[in-house]
């Protein structure tokens, strides 16, 4: 004989009910998420319209895909997409690794003293704005009184302009980021690698196992769930360079490198008033976006089991 136990759920009014305080804690979130997040979406209808000041989002005429056609054939179309491109997947390939890499190397300091240094150190450049770093390029690398271009001189070399050189420029962005904000993108490895289980290093030792051993076998292998996630949501940002340091380090002598779809946005919706152009451009932004995030999610779930749906 078979005997079937039943499982009586409670009814989700009873589960909300008993748990109403974290509700109401979470309520502020909610309308928070609601009001600055979800309705200004509304917005996107405008990449549809002919829309202009002074006119209702919903009274406006209905173009069809009249500003997409008009991106997609804009002759600087090709330039400014190969820019957004190669500044993004430069970013990424060059930045991902290191603050893993530089949270392992703090992970094996036995003195806690010099951690807390090294740390400090590493972690203070993100509290500087986007204009002081923006600031400091530009003093450090002036081809008149910079620093960088007085060692150039002083070993016999002439002075080079490297804010206005395009070959210069995803390089100067990218390394400026990643010293800004590899020690802050660290913390997040420095928790996930504290929850391993000393157990396994110890362990590791006895049979021993060096520093780089375990470093590979149990360090890397422990946090490589939380790697994957962060990896996932890179990509889906990938198309979306920081407007603010690239329209401050833009120029007219490296524009050909700098002009990236944020600046784009800015310059015709703010400056040339072309706001249904310019949230088309934004909206083909982010549907890129959408659609490598949802590839790379799918990817990372069938070879790793770890992905964010």
């Amino acid at each position: 004989m078979t005997s079937s136990v039943t499982i009586k759920r409670k009814p989700v009014w009873k589960s909300l009910l008993q748990s109403w305080q974290l509700y109401v804690l979470l309520l502020p979130t909610i309308v928070y998420v609601a009001l600055f997040a979800y309705r200004p979406m509304i917005g996107v209808i405008m990449a549809f319209q002919d829309y202009s000041f002074g006119d209702s989002i919903f009274g406006s005429p209905f173009v069809g895909l009249k500003h997409f056609a008009r991106l997609v054939n804009l002759p600087a179309f090709p330039e400014i997409i190969r820019n957004t491109i190669v500044i993004s997947l430069y970013s990424l390939i060059a930045g991902f690794p290191i603050p893993i890499i530089l949270a392992m190397m703090m992970n094996t300091l036995t003195s806690l003293r010099y951690k807390k240094l090294v740390q400090t150190i590493t972690y203070a450049p993100h509290f500087i704005s986007t204009v002081v770093i923006v600031g400091m390029l530009s003093v450090m690398l002036s081809p008149t009184t910079g620093v960088v271009n007085g060692i150039i001189r002083y070993f016999g070399g002439d002075s080079v302009f490297f804010m206005g050189k395009p070959g210069l420029f995803s390089s100067l962005y990218v390394w400026s980021g990643i010293w800004q904000n590899m020690g802050f993108n660290s913390i997040i490895y420095m928790a996930a690698l504290s929850g391993i289980d000393p157990g396994l290093h110890e362990a590791a030792i006895v049979d021993g196992a060096g520093k780089l051993r375990r470093i590979f076998c149990i360090d890397l292998p422990g946090i490589l769930p939380t790697i994957v996630i962060l990896l996932i949501m890179s990509t889906g940002n990938i198309m979306n360079v920081g407007f603010e340091k690239a329209f401050l380090m833009q120029n007219a002598l490296n524009i050909s490198a700098s002009e990236v779809i944020s600046t784009y946005v800015y310059k015709t919706g703010l400056l040339q008033n072309q706001l249904s152009f310019s949230t088309a451009v934004n909206l083909f932004n982010s549907l890129i976006n959408l659609t490598l995030l949802a590839a790379v999610n799918t990817l990372a779930r069938k070879t790793s089991d770890t992905s964010l749906w």
